[in-house]
């Protein structure tokens, strides 16, 4: 396909593009002309192998196909309703793939839109990675804040140490501390959190801001009394994910949150190089 065809069909497809509530969509009216169908009825059947090729991913074809009608003048100058569909990219780039890649439009469509899911595939993906990261900052953060708040009430390091190893035998179903590393094949020197899932990170967290609070309002001392009440805080954060069928202590782990760290440093810092020269 030669340079300047590429540069007028991606013109087209891009002005052809409208967003709501941050939603970037396409109208299949206007994109039938994209792709070069002539007819509605053909393009309907396009459409309709494009919902079952959703369905087969495991995706809510009313999330990426939504139905709607407009009016339209007629050359009386009398009007009619009619049908059309909001498409997602991910809906158009499954109506390109069901199209004939021979002509010009739809090969550069399923490469056009396939570049467009990736792109949302790797902002979602980053979006996951900082959270994951943020949930691990508040935990310690919240650590950080209880063991100051119970080194003031006779509890030093080594203590602090065994009440937060009671608390994750509570959390994991009996599992402490160490039990987790050797079950997820941790090294004794790493903390537990740093390969955790983010639903883990943050049910150890809840558990802890509920210690330092209940410590604080109840004017707990001593390592037995405030053991307790963190134990007891974890039984009830587990009991809570249990609700939903989680077992903490049967997640598997992933990756480490150093290695995690510099690699979402290292995309932050890739984008605003881009954006800058962009710029």
């Amino acid at each position: 396909m030669e340079k300047a065809t590429i540069i007028k069909l991606h013109k087209s497809f891009e002005e052809s593009a409208y967003e709501q509530d941050g939603l970037e969509y396409w109208l299949a009216r206007e994109l039938q002309e994209l792709l070069g169908y002539t007819d509605w009825r053909n393009f309907l059947n396009a459409i309709e192998k494009a919902k079952e090729s959703c369905k087969t991913t495991g995706e809510a074809v009313s999330d990426h196909f939504v139905d709607v009608n407009k009016m339209v003048k007629l050359g009386s100058g009398a009007e009619r309703r009619q049908d059309d569909f909001m498409l997602t990219r991910y809906a158009c780039y499954l109506i390109a793939q069901n199209g004939d890649p021979k002509k010009e439009q739809i090969a550069f469509a399923q490469s056009y839109f396939a570049v467009q899911t990736r792109k949302q595939e790797l902002l979602e993906e980053h979006i996951r990675l900082k959270e994951r990261l943020h949930a691990r900052e508040k935990l310690a953060a919240t650590e950080l804040e209880l063991s100051k708040n119970i080194y003031e009430r006779g509890v030093d390091n080594k203590g602090f140490a065994n009440i937060r190893s009671k608390g994750d035998w509570a959390l994991f179903g009996g599992n402490n501390t160490s039990a987790m590393k050797r079950k997820l094949g941790i090294a004794e020197n790493r903390p537990l959190a740093d390969f955790l899932p983010t639903i883990t990170i943050t049910a150890k967290q809840l558990a802890t801001e509920i210690t330092n609070f209940n410590v604080t309002q109840n004017d707990l001392k001593g390592e037995t009394n405030i053991t307790e009440e963190h134990v007891k805080n974890n039984k009830d954060v587990r009991e809570l994910l249990g609700k939903s069928g989680i077992k903490p202590e049967n997640l598997s782990p992933e990756e480490d949150i150093k290695k995690l760290e510099r690699r979402v440093k290292s995309a932050d810092k890739k984008f605003l190089t881009n954006k800058n020269k962009k710029n």
